[in-house]
């Protein structure tokens, strides 16, 4: 049997202006063919759970289509066009498969089309028909759809925030679409769409609240008949219709049972729905508390989230731990421009520089601070490609931030200029270039639960931060005008139970 491999992931930030384009794509990953395998077949990603399950089933795998951007703006129309027709016409070009394992991100959103991801998972249905078994893996930040459930037979999410178990959930796919060609099993899926949409900084998979839902989920396993399922924690930062919390359930030839168990994790969530809304300590606050702790200490700047599409060079925590001067502390900006001013002063120079601050965006959840200005110290010029041989958010194994340079006030603030913005999911991307974590009082992550799983080998404590932004941890300051009404908790007297409209 042939069973061909198809991914396409990007998470879409509706609230910035900028567009996604090809070249992000081409920046990251944009594969076909065999190069797909070269780039996947080891990684810790769903993708490279797909093969590494299909060559246990003693199925061949035929790649066909990968394509993956750093979240950023929604996908420019023609730009998601032109992906779409690589895929189908290397579709075209793969011959007769007798399944799919497909790999789309689940808050995808172009200029075309809103639900990008359902879109496309409903042309492959169109195009290879009902028959053929279609196995789908999802990011929990999915804001899950009615398109993306009718266009597979069976979805899988990943089941931690940080994104560690991705190569997993990419071999229970496999799994499970081996088994339904063996005719073992017959998958049927139902899902439940509660009117609440999840905080951002109440996502950490291993801790309360979430903690509770996933043991519930994790003893859904015993039923007999059961499957699968999956809880979709929802992406904020995309206005759509399907913003917010779902959950799924697979059951074996048996639809009811399917929706018993959906129903049951819904429920789950609305009643404990209160304890899904953030807490919201704003930049201040934080650095009161962080001068209580011993370090290191990691601020979470979650209005700059780059992992959620931000700008990556937000300089509200900068400001202030400038203006404190706080010693020993570390903090990471996109910045090209004064990458280039420090590379032609060179190592050892001492120079003014406005760091930061020049992205857009920075005002949504709070006003902008603008570039940090100062006189710096150029410590250290990198090319800025680092390895990460652990599993880490994103499945990322390699990744180039661009040229770099570390720069140093005398106060102590370590900035850590980058020509590519980049997510802080990897110690490397301090260690590499020189700068050891460790010796730091403060480290600001760009981020709110997925730098945890690399920053917590040093640091002792966690804060996570409202900071202004487009990915701002308070929901309330962003212009929705497209999400489902009612929904907890902007509406918080929604009514709701399973199987009815919310009210």
């Amino acid at each position: 049997m042939r069973v061909g491999v198809i991914g396409l992931l990007q998470e879409s930030n509706t609230f910035l202006a900028e567009r996604t384009t090809l070249e992000k794509f081409q920046q990251d990953v944009l594969a076909t063919g065999e190069a797909v395998r070269k780039r996947f077949q080891h990684a810790h990603h769903e993708i490279g759970g797909f093969f590494a399950g299909l060559a246990d089933a003693k199925i061949d795998a035929v790649p066909i289509f990968v394509a993956r951007a750093l979240p950023f703006g929604v996908i420019a129309a023609e730009d998601y066009s032109a992906l779409l027709a690589i895929l189908f016409d290397e579709l075209a070009r793969a011959g007769t498969l007798d399944g799919l394992l497909v790999a789309p991100h689940g808050a995808t959103v172009s200029e075309s089309h809103p639900d990008a991801d359902g879109y496309w998972l409903s042309r492959l249905r169109q195009t290879v028909g009902p028959r053929m078994p279609i196995v789908c893996t999802l990011d929990p930040h999915a804001n899950l759809s009615e398109q993306m459930i009718a266009a597979c037979d069976a979805i899988v999410a990943y089941r931690t925030n940080p994104h560690m178990d991705q190569k997993e959930r990419g071999l229970e796919a496999a799994r499970l679409l081996a088994r339904t060609l063996r005719g073992e099993i017959r998958p049927r899926m139902a899902a439940a769409f509660p009117p609440l949409a999840i905080n951002i900084e109440c996502q950490l998979t291993s801790a309360p609240p979430c903690l509770g839902l996933y043991e519930l989920a994790d003893q859904q396993k015993e039923t007999p008949g059961f499957l699968s399922n999956s809880i979709l924690l929802g992406f904020p930062y995309a206005d759509v219709p399907e913003v917010g919390s779902a959950v799924l359930a697979v059951a074996d030839d048996d639809p009811t049972l399917a929706r018993r168990l959906a129903d049951e994790l819904a429920g789950y969530l609305w009643t404990h729905r209160q304890e899904f809304v953030g807490q919201l300590t704003g930049i201040d606050q934080a650095l009161d508390q962080a001068a209580q702790l011993d370090g290191p200490i990691c601020l979470l700047d979650m209005g700059d989230n780059v992992g959620g599409g931000s700008p990556a060079d937000s300089t509200g925590l900068a400001h202030a731990i400038h203006k404190r001067r706080m010693p020993d502390a570390f903090v990471c900006l996109f910045d090209p421009q004064a990458v280039a001013q420090a590379d032609r002063a060179g190592v050892g120079a001492r120079i003014e520089l406005s760091v930061g601050g020049k992205g857009g965006g920075s005002d949504v959840g709070g006003e902008s601070s603008g570039p940090l200005t100062a006189e710096f110290t150029v410590l250290s010029l990198h090319d800025g490609r680092f390895e990460e041989p652990q599993p880490r958010h994103g499945g990322v194994s390699s990744a180039d931030q661009g040229r770099t340079a570390v720069v140093r006030t005398e106060a102590g603030l370590t900035v850590m200029l980058t020509s590519r913005r980049m997510y802080p999911f990897s110690l490397r991307q301090l260690t590499t270039f020189g700068v050891e974590p460790e010796k730091f009082r403060i480290l600001v992550a760009k981020g709110v639960i997925a730098p945890v799983a690399a920053y917590q080998a040093v640091c002792r404590h966690f804060i996570r931060v409202n900071t202004p932004g487009v990915t701002t941890a308070d929901m309330a300051r962003l212009n929705y005008r497209h999400r489902r009404r009612p929904m907890f908790p902007f509406e918080s007297d929604t009514r709701w139970q399973p199987g009815r409209p919310a009210r």
